[in-house]
């Protein structure tokens, strides 16, 4: 990623007209296949950073969807502030690589944050609630990817269409609301909110749409939660999503 961080600091100067631009680039709105529920949750990704004084809204509306069963809201914090001022305590360098890979698949050169990605295809603005709730309105899969289920150390996607191969996602989060207080950088002084925290994002294997089985070990912490994403790529349309 070089020269990110010189891009990113025009980014903290005009970081929401550059995220307008993101969704004036990347939104792509396919008919929706039918309503989200429970077993088929549409998947909200925000990609935000403790570091960007634009993101503490987006956090707000991820925070207030989080317990809806037919959706799962996952927060990946992004590590490109780190330079600017303040070091996000969730950050990683893999929820950045997932940013890229979006940014990629969609034809942009650029990321930012907030950023909210719904089902791997529409692209909003993180603090916008009034918009993500129409992109998530519209956004519902129905029963049209394939069956994910799961059994005690392994997960299986059944049988299906696919026009490419798809990866098969494990995402392990932490439900709980964190307060983190934050003590420098854009946020300084603020103690904010954080749920559905991503800890980890595991790539178990490509699906080709033969019925197919992954292991998976045990959370090394006992208090996140798990879930699979079957993906057209790494970058494209969320094809299925399982609770575990």
């Amino acid at each position: 990623m070089t020269g990110l961080s010189s891009r990113l600091s025009l980014a903290a100067v005009a970081g929401t007209a550059l995220a307008i631009l993101l969704v004036a680039a990347g939104s792509v709105a396919p008919a929706a296949a039918g309503a989200a529920d429970a077993a088929h949750p549409t998947v909200v990704e925000l990609f935000e950073s403790q570091g960007c004084s634009s993101c503490p809204p987006a956090n707000a509306n991820l925070n207030a969807i989080a317990d809806r069963p037919d959706i799962l809201a996952l927060n990946f914090a992004v590590t490109y502030w780190d330079q600017l001022g303040w070091k996000d305590t969730f950050a990683q360098p893999a929820f950045t690589a997932r940013q890229w890979d979006y940014a990629r698949a969609g034809g942009r050169g650029e990321v930012a944050t907030p950023q909210v990605i719904v089902d791997g295809r529409d692209t909003v603005v993180g603090n916008d609630a009034q918009q993500l709730a129409a992109v998530i309105r519209r956004s519902g899969r129905g029963e049209a990817g394939p069956a994910i289920s799961s059994t005690a150390g392994s997960v299986t996607v059944a049988a299906g269409s696919v026009l490419r191969p798809a990866t098969v996602w494990l995402v392990r989060y932490d439900p709980r609301t964190q307060l983190v207080p934050i003590r420098a950088g854009e946020n300084g002084g603020r103690t904010l909110p954080h749920r559905n925290v991503v800890r980890s994002l595991e790539a178990l294997g490509s699906w080709t749409g033969r019925a197919q089985s992954y292991r998976i070990t045990q959370p090394a912490q006992s208090n996140l939660r798990e879930a699979v994403l079957v993906q057209e790529g790494r970058g494209g349309r969320i094809l299925a999503a399982h609770r575990l």
